[in-house]
């Protein structure tokens, strides 16, 4: 059967538009740039019109030459919206995964803070959806439905009213164990009376839509990171991978069985593939490529090619808790900021832009570690994938503190090809997840050049820095 599907990423920073022949083979890109706003106390936001603007744009740039045979979309995982069902007009901008400001709706539901975790496999964070969901019926309005983006976004495609397992299962509504939303948690978040959407495999076919030219089924619906654990066939207990896009985000594969994390990571959904449902472990760095963003806007670099550059040999003494989005997985915290400790008049530019990629490094470090003791058993690499993956200096830290070879993955499109794999598996029946992701090679392979005493020692010197915020 001949393939060409239309995988959309929509992303923090753009959309991503592939068509895939559905076994990895990239034929056409295309891709729009998207800035979120940044608010005063903790809040992000994107504009709605602007996210569909893109898809669509993306999209058509990507299709045109193609006969497409499905369009599959990945999303954001957390970022929600209010919007008019009847018209598929949005209410309200859409509040981005990274916005904080519904820290008071989670710190007034703390007795319901073991509840939540042991329901949903999640702790309560204003990172994942439903405190947002709440926020919005607080600050913003009572009208319409709130969900997250990929709901609207399908809708506006297709007319469906859906939105994937995997998604759902970073709402806090969702039970784990069931894979059904849950009446209590509604009623905890103030949520009973939502319409909210059906709960589909990421290989379901939800519905036709030509806005890419012919009519066309549309499919292959996931969470972005979880697209991408699978376009890098972590199909396995103990597979990982890392995302190094706005933040990073660590993904360990748990198999069949659901299983919470003891350690402060979150559990989740990976996918619902074939009627089986797979899940993760996943520990988030809530700014990476953001960052790098900030080096330069801070006139540190001109832009992330200058990473490897401009960073120094060694730190210098510097030390970068790279907290400036608060800290998630294992601590938590969203009023951390960020710290740069051990400056002196002989610091410089390198030894900072080293120590804020060292800072990234560390991160993910320590929530690798914590899946492997979850796991049972340690990590014995990490696959990686985003655009940070092009700096040398950051994937050579990675495997120094992880004490992990770290593999990158050949194709800067993993998001998407996640989601072809899905689309892929809608239309063919006889084939496997194992038929649509395997076969890769990794582009480089980054050993541990540090010993492990070295490595042991920088990350006792970055957890006594974390513990000290």
């Amino acid at each position: 059967m001949t393939m060409r599907i239309l995988a959309v990423d929509q992303g923090t920073s753009g959309t991503k538009a592939v068509v895939t022949d559905g076994r990895g083979a990239v034929l056409a890109i295309a891709e729009e740039p998207l800035r979120p706003s940044y608010i005063g106390g903790g809040g992000v936001e994107q504009d709605p019109g602007a996210l569909l603007e893109s898809v669509l744009t993306a999209g058509r740039r990507a299709a045109e030459g193609h006969r497409i045979t499905a369009v599959a979309l990945a999303n954001q995982g957390e970022t929600v919206l209010a919007w008019d069902r009847a018209t598929g007009a949005p209410l309200t901008s859409a509040i981005v995964w990274q916005d904080r400001r519904a820290e008071a709706v989670c710190d007034a539901r703390r007795a319901h803070e073991t509840t939540v975790a042991a329901r949903t496999g999640l702790v309560l964070d204003p990172y994942f959806s439903a405190p947002k969901m709440r926020w919005i019926r607080e600050h913003l309005t009572t009208d319409g439905v709130v969900t997250t983006t990929d709901t609207w976004l399908v809708h506006q495609l297709c007319g469906a009213f859906v939105t994937d397992a995997s998604t759902a299962s970073r709402s806090l509504l969702l039970d784990l164990d069931t894979g059904a939303w849950s009446g209590e948690l509604l009623d905890v978040f103030g949520l009973g009376g939502e319409a909210l959407p059906e709960v589909v495999a990421s290989d379901a076919v939800v519905g036709t839509t030509t806005a890419f030219g012919g009519e066309v089924p549309v499919t292959g619906l996931i969470v972005d990171q979880q697209a991408a654990l699978l376009a890098e066939a972590c199909l396995r207990a103990g597979e990982a991978k890392c995302t190094y896009g706005t933040g990073a985000f660590m993904l360990a594969q748990l198999g069949a069985a659901p299983r919470r994390s003891a350690h402060g990571l979150s559990a989740s959904i990976a996918w619902r593939l074939r009627d089986r449902v797979e899940y993760c472990l996943d520990g988030q760095v809530y700014t990476a490529a953001s960052a790098v963003r900030w080096l330069a806007d801070l006139g540190l670099i001109d832009g992330a090619d200058q990473l490897d550059t401009v960073a120094a040999d060694d730190n210098g003494g510097v030390l970068c808790v790279p907290a400036l989005a608060g800290l998630a997985a294992p601590w938590w915290d969203a009023s951390a900021t960020a710290q740069l400790t051990g400056m002196t008049l002989s610091t410089g530019r390198g030894h900072l832009v080293r120590a804020v990629l060292e800072g990234v490094a560390a991160q993910v470090a320590a929530v690798a570690r914590l899946a492997g003791d979850d796991l049972g058993t340690p990590l014995t690499r990490l696959r990686v994938d985003g655009g940070l993956t092009r700096s040398r200096v950051l994937m050579q830290a990675q495997a120094d503190l992880a004490q992990l070879p770290v593999e990158v993955y050949p194709s800067p499109h993993a998001t998407p090809l996640g989601a072809a794999a899905c689309a892929a598996l809608a239309l063919d029946p006889a084939l496997t997840a194992a038929d649509v992701t395997g076969g890769w090679q990794p582009s480089a392979v980054y050993e541990p050049r540090w010993s492990p005493d070295r490595a042991a020692e920088h990350m006792a010197r970055f957890h006594a820095a974390v513990e000290h915020r």
